[in-house]
């Protein structure tokens, strides 16, 4: 039946409310089709043709972008949803592994769901009641895996990248704008960038040889620093997955009274394998610590944290503004969140940690670390074994650099391109000992042997083309 002349459209359904479930049920089952029906066109770990063509089809896929007339939600939906699996680089496939960017676990993408369909925001109690308690149980429970002191905490972040800035913004104002950032060659760039970004002097990069931060070298410069110093270690580079010697350099911050902060974002969920802890031991003598669930923790991004021994170490970051914590309001009993991070609206990313904890439990969590750095030793062992590949070192955590023998670095650089063009793999690259290596940094559980296997085979065919 047609609607009379001059009859507003209908409105379109809301995700939350009474009614937002049975509007999203159908949509939900356009969604998985386009999901299905993208992967299938895609047929391996990313689209083949590189950037140029990609985009082609995308504008082709979707033409007018803000078309007169909506095409509806169904049509919309099946169009975009394909076009992104399509077009996609899926950490799910065995073979795409060149960044710490893992597959998401299918409960926390459905937690993540109800998230957005609820659409709470972490500035103000009132517009996020359960979410705000279901973060403060979480940040509770993760700080306390770390640190065994009465009252820890932790933050949620982005990732790593702002907790790291976190990390020094609470150093600074712990001890003045003069504060020095000591940092390895391996840390992570964040570290100097946030010293930048928060106008300390330029962080001072000590050599790191070996990949990881010398004790030796970090002592000559604590003794020729003056005022006060933070250290930043490294559980987990990103090049290599090492891991610094975070004992003997919680010692020297002790020795010389400097703070010490260690980016674990990598690195830091070893701590829940009974088998990998002991790899990370010296992480709760930390004044802070950076982790993140986006990588051995299988979130969706983002699902950062920052975690501290003692909750009053983030005084510093208390703010107040009238509308959203005003003091009659904390006086009376409602919780402050403006003080738990420094953006404003904010998701509530700890719905799907905290469902993915509560679905495994810290033996599936482990399980899951466990098996991912066993494919790890399990690669390294076939390249190593492999007369036309040479193997950087056994892998620290699960990352595996590798090069093809009598291959120089233009040629590695340009193998790396033909397989990503090609569509067959997604591997990194890390520079090391002066060299370039490819970088296969496995995150997937779901990955089997065999898959290993025609990865070695794939590379083998290529590098002899």
């Amino acid at each position: 039946m047609t609607a009379p002349p001059g009859t507003p459209p209908p409105l379109p359904p809301l995700a939350g409310g009474r009614d937002g479930a049975t509007a999203l049920r159908p949509l939900l089952h356009t969604v998985l089709d386009a999901l299905h029906t993208g992967a299938r066109e895609r047929g391996g770990p990313i689209p083949a043709g590189g950037p140029d063509t990609l985009a082609a089809r995308v504008a082709a896929a979707l033409g007018d972008v803000l078309p007169e007339k909506g095409h509806g939600d169904h049509e919309a939906l099946r169009t975009l949803v394909h076009t992104l699996a399509a077009g996609a680089a899926d950490p799910a496939d065995p073979l795409c592994a060149a960044h710490l960017h893992g597959p998401p676990l299918a409960v926390a993408a459905a937690a993540d769901l109800a998230a957005a369909a609820l659409n709470p925001s972490l500035d103000s109690w009132d517009q996020a009641p359960a979410a705000s308690a279901i973060e403060a149980l979480l940040t509770r429970t993760l700080a306390a895996e770390f640190y065994d002191t009465p009252h820890p905490d932790a933050l949620v972040t982005t990732g790593g990248t702002e907790a790291n800035q976190l990390a020094l913004l609470l150093a600074r104002e712990r001890h003045g704008p003069g504060l020095t950032v000591l940092h390895g060659a391996n840390a992570h760039h964040s570290v100097p960038r946030a010293a930048w970004l928060l106008g300390l002097p330029p962080a001072t990069t000590l050599p790191t040889p070996a990949g990881i931060l010398d004790p030796d070298r970090l002592a000559e410069a604590l003794a020729a620093a003056r005022g006060p110093v933070l250290v930043t270690a490294t559980a987990g580079t990103t090049d290599a997955g090492l891991i610094d010697p975070l004992e003997a350099i919680a010692d020297l911050c002790g020795r010389h009274g400097a703070d010490l902060h260690i980016d674990a974002a990598y690195g830091g969920l070893l701590a829940l394998s009974p088998r990998h802890r002991p790899r990370v031991t010296g992480l709760g003598r930390a004044h802070s610590l950076t982790v993140d669930l986006h990588k051995l923790g299988w979130q969706p991004v983002a699902a950062g944290l920052l975690a501290v021994p003692d909750t009053a170490l983030l005084a510093p970051l208390a703010h107040q503004a009238d509308y959203l914590n005003a003091p009659d309001d904390t006086d009376a009993g409602l919780p402050d969140l403006l003080g738990r991070s420094l953006r404003t609206t904010r998701r509530p990313d700890a719905l799907k940690i905290a469902t993915t904890l509560r679905s495994l439990g810290r033996d599936g969590l482990a399980h899951l670390i466990d098996r991912t750095c066993d494919l790890a030793h399990h690669l390294a062992r076939l390249l190593d074994a492999h007369p036309r590949f040479e193997l950087h070192a056994p892998p620290t955590i699960s990352t595996v650099l590798f090069r093809p023998t009598h291959t120089d670095d233009t040629h590695l650089a340009a193998l790396r391109r033909t397989l990503l063009l090609g569509g067959h793999a997604v591997l990194g690259r890390a520079t090391a000992d002066g060299r370039l290596w490819l970088k296969a940094t496995l995150l997937n559980p779901h990955t089997t042997a065999r898959d290993l296997d025609t990865l070695v085979t794939l590379l083998e065919g290529s590098t002899h083309r």
